[in-house]
């Protein structure tokens, strides 16, 4: 599919978004010990808002009791700006959902003739990255720029997020970028595969649930993305092959799902801009981690939490 179609075909979505939003708060900078303690709040003050804050958070809770696990989560309406949150402040390892932010990054530096440029890559790359099921097949002869930046959506192909990172200025260009969203809270140290492995009390490859979401309103934006940038961003993030059974498979029936998904062992992640019909897009990160480091992740841990809050929603 070319580009232009691409863009065709997801125009929708991207002109709801534009059209829709309202502007986002900036992105959290607070991670003290207060505000990581404090499980729930909401910024509406109106007793239907708090009712249903306070059921997410008994919701929530008993999720995270059946899957031993700690759940952060900030999902907003854009259109008014009124928010769900659970451990919204708290710090979780961001995994992959920071390729959405790279790759949103590489749209907005680059042309489209300079995203249709041919790029190689080694044998090394691919073996250092760890997962490269797309570049990998491409060894010999490469890519566009621009199909290196999908995989990287789509697949979250490591190897192909290292050389969108190549074009960004490295971890901390991605750094410099999301400081000018609002972000001063996320902190982007490494590469793949480096940037899954979070040392304890270390901020380094962090983020929290309200800094990401407030990062994804904030592309909404015309002042930060362009509308045909954003337009191939979504349509890659809407029909990924890593987010069917997490925030996707907790939405209610008939909305739309754009996501960016991040898995290391124990910790598991969605980040995602959903289309209710008719409606102004919600923005929701969900982060989790499991009580137990040495435990394998479960997606219906996310799956669960997504039905919890975007329920709320609607």
């Amino acid at each position: 599919m070319t580009r232009t179609s691409r863009i065709a075909g997801a125009a929708a979505l991207s002109l709801i978004a534009l059209t829709a939003c309202s502007p986002a708060e900036g992105a959290a900078t607070s991670d003290s010990a207060a505000d990581s303690a404090s499980a729930g709040s909401t910024s509406q003050a109106s007793p239907t808002a708090a009712i249903a804050q306070a059921e997410v958070d008994s919701a929530i809770a008993d999720i995270e009791k059946k899957y031993d696990a700690r759940v952060g989560v900030h999902a907003m309406d854009t259109s008014d700006g009124s928010t769900i949150e659970h451990r919204s402040k708290e710090r979780f390892g961001f995994a992959s959902t920071i390729k959405s932010f790279a790759v949103a990054e590489l749209l907005a530096r680059t042309t489209p003739a300079e995203l249709d440029e041919h790029v190689t890559w080694t044998k090394e790359d691919v073996e250092k990255a760890g997962y490269a099921p797309v570049t990998e097949k491409h060894l010999g002869d490469g890519l566009p720029l621009e199909k290196v930046a999908e995989a990287a959506i789509r697949v979250s192909d490591n190897a192909a997020a290292n050389i969108v990172f190549d074009h960004i200025d490295g971890p901390k260009g991605l750094d410099s970028a999301l400081e000018d969203l609002g972000d001063s809270t996320t902190e982007v140290i490494d590469r793949e595969p480096d940037l899954n492995t979070i040392d304890p009390g270390s901020a380094d490859n962090t983020t929290t649930p309200a800094a990401f979401s407030n990062d994804l309103a904030a592309l909404l934006e015309p002042e930060h993305l362009s509308d045909e940038d954003r337009t191939v961003l979504i349509d890659w993030m809407s029909d990924n092959e890593t987010g069917d059974p997490l925030i996707r498979a907790g939405a209610p029936a008939g909305w739309t799902v754009a996501d960016k998904s991040g898995h290391a062992d124990a910790l598991r992640n969605d980040v995602a801009v959903v289309f209710p019909p008719k409606r102004d897009p919600i923005v929701i990160a969900i982060m989790t981690e499991n009580n137990d480091p040495n435990t394998e992740s479960d997606a219906e841990l996310i799956e669960d939490t997504a039905h919890a809050v975007l329920g709320a929603f609607e």
